[in-house]
């Protein structure tokens, strides 16, 4: 009965709005270190409030949509960010039980056999029976998960403005000083992307290497840009029209000249991570989107509905 009211008022109120859905990995069991990833059982229900509550379209199609102001009813996006393998294993088998299509932006340069940057700072926690780390010099206690989480962010924060290389360095320092040694990959190959392309997925570009934009010249955002579009024509032998900005809030992590470049690589939408709906008239290379967080259908439903009315 909720969500029969929850459909009404999102048909009602909210109007012809697109929302587009941020995710990043669908794990198949719950980790302690990543509770803000959804788990299979969690992605199954949340995939059939929206083939039930709202209409899942593709994000080709949203850009005609939002360009004749055609958007449907209820209309909702979904994506993913950065190219995990388990994209292909886990969520897109649920993705076709219901029938959702969907965009997963890869950053190409983590396709080879490495993990990106802020798993392998990640992964320097995940094992309990490590109880200290040398981080910065310095021995430092690990403690619970709460306390892991904490010391990982902290490095995450530290290490994500700095210069491409500069950053990689860092994160290798990180293992040498603990004599550990790198995470099995958890990213896509060439060929798996390329599978997940002919699966009803579009495939996108999240640059090469992850880095924040704006920090860049433009001569370094322009290869990252159009670096990234190319391997991936390559490797699934189809256009890549759509760009996701890493990190994402326009401003902080780019520019107007982010955008520029971007339009000039001839990518036909973006999208950034500042909160909101999009509608007819909007800059399609600054689409808004939305995380969802709530583990419950109904506060799920209701946030959706909610973040609609912006």
């Amino acid at each position: 009965m909720l969500h029969s009211i929850l459909g009404g008022l999102n048909r009602l109120l909210t109007g012809n709005k697109l929302s587009i859905l941020i995710y990043h990995q669908v794990l198949a069991e719950f980790d302690p270190l990543r509770p803000y990833e959804v788990t299979a059982e969690q992605f199954d229900w949340q995939m059939k409030l929206l083939a039930e509550h709202f209409t899942p379209i593709s994000l080709s199609e949203a850009k005609q949509a939002l360009e004749t102001n055609s958007v449907p009813e209820r209309a909702v996006c979904v994506t993913f960010d950065d190219g995990y393998l388990n994209n292909l294993t886990v969520a897109q088998p649920i993705l076709a039980k219901y029938k959702v299509p969907a965009t997963v932006y890869v950053a190409t340069g983590f396709s080879q056999g490495q993990s990106m940057w802020n798993d392998r700072v990640m992964h320097l926690f995940s094992d309990i029976t490590t109880q200290t780390l040398m981080l910065e010099g310095t021995r430092t206690e690990l403690g619970d998960w709460a306390q892991r989480r904490d010391l990982a962010q902290k490095q995450l924060m530290r290490l994500k403005y700095l210069p491409i290389e500069e950053r990689l360095v860092a994160v290798q320092a990180l293992y040498d000083e603990n004599e550990l040694a790198a995470p099995e990959p958890v990213m896509m190959n060439p060929e798996q992307i390329k599978q997940l392309s002919q699966l009803n997925i579009e495939i996108g570009a999240h640059t090469v290497n992850h880095p924040i934009l704006k920090v860049l010249s433009a001569e370094q955002q322009q290869h990252e840009i159009n670096e990234s579009k190319s391997q991936l024509e390559a490797w699934t032998d189809k256009p890549v029209k759509h760009f996701a900005y890493p990190n994402g809030a326009y401003g902080k992590d780019l520019t107007d000249e982010t955008v520029n470049l971007v339009k000039k690589a001839g990518y036909e939408t973006a999208v950034v991570t500042d909160w909101g709906t999009c509608a007819h008239g909007d800059d399609l290379l600054k689409l808004k989107r939305f995380t969802p967080w709530d583990r419950t259908p109904t506060k799920f439903h209701a946030r959706l509905v909610k973040s609609r009315f912006s």
